[in-house]
């Protein structure tokens, strides 16, 4: 199917070169050549240099000052089928699984996603909820929840960001989704799956906002249309990431967890409560909540 919004699909004639080690960089020129980020004759430039010195194309791009690293990364993220967000892309910079997908600090959110992919979202259990919950306020929960989300959307997994947290919502300016109908409104009935965002850029990830701020956020989440609508979004979600508000504030991530089956912990280095962690832990479990691990945050 074609739009009008489509890009032209422009075909490039370039050299095939004998030597193997050029062929990744055939590939990475043709992409960059019809991105409008390199010229033809370039390439030929950065092929011949591979040619008689080797190194890789990008490497050798930026070195003859043909490529910057941001072409780079956009050329691999087209050749890995990998999403991930431009310096210039309106989305807040806290996403950094969007925007620095090689540093450490996602190596760090991946291996989460392999931890959690074993514990709980495994193939064939039909556990596909998770809610991000934490003690205290200032902990990181709805960071943690966007990046994390991010990395089970990069793997091309359909995953479902869902803002439950009705009184201090944060999803909506991480992702610049404006002041919008949402989660509550998605309950009452006064809107429905249409209030889930697709995330430009992310084609995997779509986020649900907590919506318009309701006087009663406890007796929203206690409804049995909260449970309904979650069992509905599973069928077309293979993963719903679920970000909730402190549980120092109110009972809401009791509730959220308890409708998600499992929860995640995180507390802050330096700063959380332990007893309020060990008195929260054990409220989760009197909810028959499954929690699966914990997260300690050191910035």
């Amino acid at each position: 199917m074609t739009t009008n919004n489509s890009p032209a699909v422009r075909p490039v004639s370039l050299p095939i070169p004998s030597h193997s080690k050029t062929g990744a960089g055939l590939l990475m020129g043709v992409i960059l050549v019809d991105a409008g980020r390199l010229a033809e004759p370039e390439v030929e430039q950065i092929l011949s240099f591979q040619r008689e010195r080797g190194g890789r194309f990008g490497e050798v791009g930026q070195a003859l000052g043909l490529l910057t690293e941001e072409d780079v990364r956009f050329a691999l993220s087209v050749q890995f089928d990998y999403p991930y967000l431009a310096p210039e892309s309106k989305l807040s910079h806290d996403l950094v699984a969007a925007y620095h997908p090689n540093s450490n600090r996602v190596e760090e959110l991946r291996a989460l996603r392999s931890q959690l992919m074993l514990r709980w979202f495994s193939i064939g259990t039909g556990r596909n909820g998770l809610a991000i919950v934490s003690a205290g306020r200032k902990d990181g929960r709805s960071y943690l929840a966007a990046n994390l989300a991010i990395v089970f959307s990069q793997l091309g997994e359909r995953t479902l960001l869902i803002d439950a947290d009705m009184r201090r919502p944060r999803q909506h300016d991480l992702f610049s989704l404006g002041e919008r109908i949402g989660l509550s409104d998605v309950i009452v009935g006064r809107a429905g799956l249409e209030a889930i965002a697709a995330i430009p850029g992310l084609s995997s990830l779509s986020v649900l906002p907590a919506g318009t701020i309701p006087p009663n956020p406890q007796e929203l989440l206690g409804r049995s249309e909260f449970s309904s609508l979650l069992a509905t979004l599973g069928e077309d979600f293979g993963v719903m990431i679920i970000d909730t508000p402190a549980a120092s504030d109110c009972a809401d991530a009791q509730t959220v967890a308890a409708r998600a089956g499992a929860a995640l912990m995180v507390a802050r280095q330096n700063a959380s409560s332990m007893p309020q962690i060990v008195r929260f832990s054990r409220s989760l479990r009197e909810f028959g909540v499954t929690l699966v691990g914990s997260v300690l945050n050191d910035a």
